[in-house]
């Protein structure tokens, strides 16, 4: 167990070593297993975290909400668009001014080619952690929770395990690519077969690509892209198919929905999971565009996981929380 996290900003999880990562684990499952008892945990007793949201929030604001108060502190919701930061408050000033205010600073922006930039920028400027809710480029404290998930449903050791991270079909906005992005970077690092799937148009980043691949050197497990549905179904123990934005290929909104209508087929249905191991879990970060992406069948039915993947989140965050402004 590492004891030296205090203080540490929290943007991506591939900035912390796997030694730290598994404390935040270990420390997950004790928090869990104490609020299960309902023996209290107040380790961040008079402690503020200021929740930043340039992007509207269900399970996130939650979560951390709950968690702040769980965790004996008091979590502020601060909204962009109700605030001077729509009027002028820099970056920087949100670092310096925010940090000497409050104990933790979180923040949601998801803001193509931008996002990740504020958050370090706020990060450069704060005496306090600075803890990434979600930006364009990574969503590390979803991909933590996905971690546990697997971990609670085949164990610690996920070597030889095979993922299939893919893109899915859905009619609403260009969702972000950073779920797909911080899965393959932490996946990768576990031993996992990990698979990418998606349509050409919707490629990710190529740096995380080539970090993506590393990580799969280094840990011995192996990382391919596949383009093909119904192939990156095939064998896999883990599915997480969800849609995201074909950004690296336009920013348009209205262009990118007429290449998304090219693959209005690439929905999770019963069909699909048959393809997968028998054992096979069906994952989503949530909410998911039902019927579009994921059937009912499948989202409500026995092979889905994705409400303990939701309230994993809780604790997740609770454990980076404790470790990083006690």
């Amino acid at each position: 167990m590492q004891t030296y996290l205090r203080g540490r900003d929290f943007i991506t999880e591939q900035e912390w070593t796997m030694d730290e990562l598994e404390t935040v684990l270990d420390v997950a499952f004790e928090l869990k297993r104490q609020r299960s008892m309902g023996i209290p945990h107040p380790v961040l007793r008079d402690k503020v975290l200021a929740m930043l949201f340039f992007f509207t929030s269900t399970r996130t604001r939650v979560s951390f909400e709950a968690g702040m108060a769980q965790l004996g502190g008091h979590a502020q919701f601060i909204d962009s668009e109700t605030t001077q930061i729509s009027h002028g408050d820099t970056a920087k000033e949100i670092g310096e001014i925010v940090g000497r205010y409050c104990d933790g600073i979180a923040i949601r922006q998801c803001d193509w080619d931008f996002g990740n930039k504020y958050i370090r920028e706020v990060a450069e400027a704060s005496r306090v952690p600075v803890l990434n809710m979600q930006c364009d480029v990574y969503h590390p404290f979803q991909i933590l929770a996905d971690w546990m998930t697997i971990v609670e449903k085949f164990g610690r050791d996920l070597r030889g395990k095979t993922i299939n991270v893919s893109w899915a079909y859905a009619s609403s906005y260009q969702k972000p690519i950073s779920v797909p992005q911080s899965l393959i970077l932490l996946m990768t690092r576990l031993g996992m077969n990990v698979r990418l799937t998606h349509p050409p148009e919707y490629k990710l980043m190529p740096d995380i690509l080539g970090q993506a691949e590393e990580n799969a050197r280094r840990s011995r497990g192996s990382f391919e892209i596949l383009h093909d549905f119904d192939e990156g179904f095939k064998g896999a123990d883990i599915v997480y198919p969800k849609s995201w934005g074909a950004l690296l290929t336009t920013t348009d909104n209205a262009e990118s929905a007429a290449i998304g209508r090219k693959y209005t087929d690439w929905i999770t249905d019963s069909h699909r999971m048959s393809l997968a191991q028998e054992h096979a879990v069906y994952m989503h970060c949530l909410p998911a565009d039902r019927n579009i992406e994921v059937t009912d069948e499948v989202i409500e039915g026995p092979q889905s996981i994705v409400y303990d993947e939701a309230e994993n989140r809780l604790h997740m965050q609770k454990a980076v929380m404790a470790l990083t402004m006690n």
